[in-house]
């Protein structure tokens, strides 16, 4: 049996998901604490935006970017919840024994949480949209030095494959742990 602590992969894997954590929990905290903000300080943001740009006639779109946000904090919590399961499989590797039925239903898990921040991502491309009018609109009303990108979005095709992985080593390990079941009970 091998040790967790003696072997300096497990160790920096277990370090790595303990740190991604604690960075989503983080990230959960901004946001839990950004999306009220936003939505209440709508007001104050569109007077500041008229002050600065007499010709804006556009609405703050503070109940868009809350809901960019609301998306975010959905994936920040999925992943929260994706590195728990990983450490808790590197956890049973440490212990020599990972071919555990809990690991294949977490690994399962694991699947459909990495599926479930690809499908999240579907409605925030129809937000973007809305949002970069509002960015045409303040452009065209004057504002210096604005600047607003978005990246291509959607469907991230090195997440989609992670997740069929996922799925695959998934059913591995079921049948890995019921040949070490049926092993064990010819022993």
């Amino acid at each position: 049996m091998t040790n967790a602590l003696n072997d300096p992969l497990l160790l920096i894997g277990k370090i790595f998901c303990i740190f991604l954590q604690a960075v989503m929990a983080l990230a959960t905290i901004a946001l839990g604490i950004a999306i009220p903000v936003i939505i209440f300080a709508q007001g104050t943001i569109q007077a500041e935006v008229a002050k600065e740009l007499p010709g804006m006639t556009e609405q703050f779109p503070g109940l868009l970017i809350a809901a960019i946000m609301a998306i975010g904090l959905a994936i920040v919590a999925m992943l929260f919840v994706f590195f728990g399961k990983l450490r808790r499989i590197i956890g049973t590797v440490g212990e020599g024994d990972p071919f555990q039925p809990q690991n294949a239903t977490r690994l399962s898990q694991m699947g459909w949480l990495m599926l479930g921040t690809q499908l999240v991502v579907i409605p925030a491309g129809f937000i973007v949209m809305q949002l970069a009018n509002y960015a045409d609109a303040i452009e065209k009303a004057g504002a210096k030095d604005f600047s607003l990108t978005f990246d291509d979005g959607g469907f991230d095709m090195t997440a989609l494959l992670l997740t069929v992985i996922l799925f695959i080593l998934a059913r591995v390990f079921r049948h890995g742990a019921a040949m070490r079941e049926d092993l064990e009970g010819t022993v």
